[in-house]
């Protein structure tokens, strides 16, 4: 990146120990057992500014005092690209200087609930809503001189306000009989080591695994067990936060899935993931490089006009079945509030004389269901295994007779049950009902950890200079059968 300088303004002051990413003065967060970690004061030992008539007979919960850490969220900006010429130039001037410097800083409420993850947002919106959230500010601009010498000063402070270097929150005593809303999940050691052999790649800012088709990311309405919940047990290891997600897989699809190991690692993977979805477009898709990069591997039924090409269709949401459930669609007319830009290169990559074809799918933005739609509705070659979206199409369809190929598959042993139900043997085009064929097998993105080290160094680091983590994720045992079958 030719000009690195706004980097300046996406951190104040960066510890000093930043190539230790998991450490909690980082960002002091993915604290598990937070109450033990702050204390409580009496507003007696404080000037308080109360209006009068308050009682003033309540402890208070006191955060730890607040330190400058990297924005994330203009970090990622900045290694998407989505910084234009003229806001670089506009930079220079010393009015955007300190737009910047605001844009960078850290309100009332992040702070809380940067502190206090086990808070629900809610909560601490209503705290801020009832005035119940007090300030001790080390801002000498906010006390005079004479108070300086005597107590400090507890004063309301509102959900927007920014913080300042040493400044200290306080909320009432009674947040910590706040029940956690989320446990970690109890598992044995086959669960664990099974987690954990899903793994593709970690360093101290981020852990990527091969999602096993069939187990949902997040948790929900009658789901036990997701992926985000296993990951606080399994794979923080060493680490004082537990992975967090910043993007998604649908649950019947397999393949690459980013966590961030760190707050600020998430945020900064999280804008580089939003940023390229609001930044795709076609003259930006067709010849410029991209910082983030991913591929699927799909096998359709039937094959697209062209064997390459690119499809720009908006999506939107439609409810069927009387309420009950809803779907996506391309919406004809773009100009609809409802609709998503939605963007997907495709090539192909294979095809069979029995009628399917595989495809590589790179979508250039991150749209619910995106790539399904697309190959249904666009390229008429609906996914196999998707009957949300391909149910006409697989009407018809009737399970391969077994080829040579197959038939030796077939010798091999069952293998057995993996822990949480997961199966990852069947449904491949042989089969009656073949499962989703949809896998994100490579993906390119930013090494975040080498950002971050060289940021806590100094702030003038070329963005230039960055390398890229190349990942790739081996399909599951169904759609390796799949290929064997339409490849021999």
């Amino acid at each position: 990146m030719a000009n690195p300088n706004p980097l300046r303004h996406l951190l104040l002051r960066w510890p000093s120990n930043a190539a230790d990413l998991c450490s909690t003065r980082v960002c002091n967060t993915g604290i598990n057992h937070w109450r033990s970690r702050y204390s409580t004061a009496t507003p007696e030992s404080f000037a308080q500014d109360e209006k009068p008539g308050e009682k003033n007979d309540t402890n208070w919960f006191t955060l730890p005092p607040y330190t400058d850490t990297v924005n994330g969220a203009a970090l990622g900006k900045e290694i998407a690209g989505r910084w234009s010429e003229s806001r670089k130039d506009a930079i220079k001037d010393s009015k955007t200087q300190e737009s910047a410097t605001d844009v960078a800083s850290t309100t009332a409420l992040k702070w809380i609930l940067r502190c206090c993850p086990e808070l629900p947002r809610s909560l601490v919106q209503k705290l801020f809503r009832l005035r119940q959230v007090r300030r001790e500010s080390s801002n000498i601009e906010d006390s005079d001189s004479s108070a300086l010498l005597q107590k400090p000063r507890l004063k309301r402070v509102t959900a927007k306000d920014s913080m300042n270097l040493g400044d200290r929150i306080f909320l009432p005593v009674t947040v910590k009989e706040v029940p956690v809303e989320k446990k970690e999940l109890h598992c044995n050691g086959e669960e664990v080591n099974f987690i954990r052999s899903l793994e593709l790649y970690k360093d101290p800012a981020i852990i990527v695994v091969n999602k096993p088709p069939g187990m949902p990311v997040q948790g929900g309405i009658g789901i036990k067990t997701s992926l985000d919940e296993l990951a606080i047990t399994c794979l923080s290891y060493d680490c004082s936060e537990s992975p967090r997600l910043v993007h998604r897989l649908d649950r019947d699809c397999s393949g690459i899935l980013v966590m961030g190991r760190t707050q600020i690692s998430a945020t900064v993977l999280h804008s580089i993931f939003r940023e390229k979805t609001f930044g795709a477009s076609g003259n930006e898709t067709a010849n410029e490089k991209r910082v983030l990069e991913r591929r699927y591997w799909a096998l359709v039924i039937g094959s697209p006009r062209h064997p390459k090409g690119l499809v720009s269709a908006p999506l939107g949401k439609v409810v069927v079945d009387n309420g009950k459930s809803e779907r996506i669609t391309v919406v004809n007319n773009s100009q609809s509030l409802s609709s998503q830009h939605a963007v997907t290169k495709y090539k192909v990559i294979g095809s069979s004389s029995q009628g399917y074809t595989w495809l590589e799918l790179s979508p250039l933005t991150g749209r619910k269901h995106q790539l399904r739609v697309h190959c249904a509705e666009v390229l008429g070659t609906p996914i196999v295994g998707d009957y949300k979206y391909g149910w006409q199409a697989h009407r018809n369809l009737k399970p391969l007779s077994l080829s040579n190929v197959e038939s030796q598959h077939e010798e091999l042993p069952k293998r057995k049950n993996l822990p949480f139900g997961i199966n990852m043997h069947n449904g491949s085009i042989s089969e009656k009902h073949p499962r989703l064929h949809l896998h994100c097998k490579q993906m390119v993105l930013p090494n975040i950890t080498q950002v971050l080290q060289n940021l806590g160094q100094y702030s003038d680091y070329d963005l230039s200079q960055l390398e890229s983590l190349k990942l790739d994720a081996p399909m599951p045992s169904y759609m390796e059968r799949s290929w064997n079958i339409t490849n021999s």
